[in-house]
């Protein structure tokens, strides 16, 4: 059975995320601010909880549920500091609830067992991958947003962001920026030590995980080749960033759903 694979105290503390996000997402407006933060901050500790005790666990495991997880928890995170830089950010707490289901996927689909890390390289590998999915995934919400408040503007409505245009369209930037920078760590460590990832006399290798997640390095060079050379902007930036975001969820998370959920291969 899966659920024997995790620890009794990871279950209670994924218990706790996901009920936390949960009531989040149904009654955020019924709170106040500050039990707000502190039911956001205890979804959030929770949530770290149950991801540290598979990637630090003896052996460690990873895959698709956990990329995921922690991507929205890496969002979550980054959400929550912007809330404090900018108080006038509305909150959207259906992200919450994509952050319980995180948390219960991440029960039912704990990854694969790691008895032995082929190389040290590996966990940074790990590291660099999972970093770019949180940052471009943050960067695909404010691109949501962004385009929310581009419509509220040409309709007269209110912005329902709370943030002024210009100021999500950088923040979105930011991100991409940021993303672009750590998935092409991450491509750049995977080409280097290909014989320490997968094994001697093993090289780089155009698996399905390769071949999306270069399709997406390409995809995210174009939109910051075209936003600095072709001034893209509004709907078009947001476009091209929703398919190298699409393309770069197919890499490690796809193929691993494919092994684990379909092919059934723990």
């Amino acid at each position: 059975m899966i659920l024997a694979l995790t620890a009794w105290w990871a279950l209670a503390a994924a218990a706790g995320a996901a009920v936390s996000y949960a009531v989040l997402a149904l009654a955020a407006k019924r709170l106040s601010p500050p039990a707000l933060r502190g039911v956001l901050f205890a979804a959030w500790l929770l949530h770290a909880i149950s991801l540290a005790e598979g990637l630090l666990g003896e052996p460690p495991r990873f895959g698709f549920a956990a990329t995921l997880s922690m991507t929205v928890w890496l969002v979550l995170s980054v959400y929550a500091i912007e809330s404090r830089l900018f108080p006038q950010l509305q909150a959207h707490w259906a992200l919450a609830g994509i952050g319980s289901v995180a948390v219960v996927l991440l029960v039912v689909f704990p990854g694969m067992l790691y008895h032995r890390v082929a190389s040290p390289w590996l966990p940074l590998h790990w590291a660099l991958g999972v970093a770019s999915y949180g940052l471009f995934a943050a960067a695909v919400v404010h691109g949501w947003l962004m385009t929310r408040s581009e419509r509220s503007i040409r309709l007269a409505a209110q912005n329902d962001a709370g943030v002024p245009l210009l100021t999500l369209e950088r923040l979105t930037f930011r991100f991409v920026e940021a993303g672009f920078v750590l998935l092409s760590a991450t491509l750049l460590v995977g080409w280097l030590f290909a014989e320490q990832l997968y094994g001697p006399g093993l090289v780089w290798q155009w698996s399905h995980k390769t071949v999306f997640s270069v399709l997406s390095w390409l995809t995210f060079a174009g939109l910051l080749l075209g936003r600095a050379r072709l001034g893209w902007r509004g709907p078009t930036a947001v476009r091209v960033l929703y398919l190298g975001s699409g393309l770069l969820l197919l890499s490690y998370a796809g193929s691993r759903f494919v092994l684990e959920v379909v092919l059934k291969h723990v």
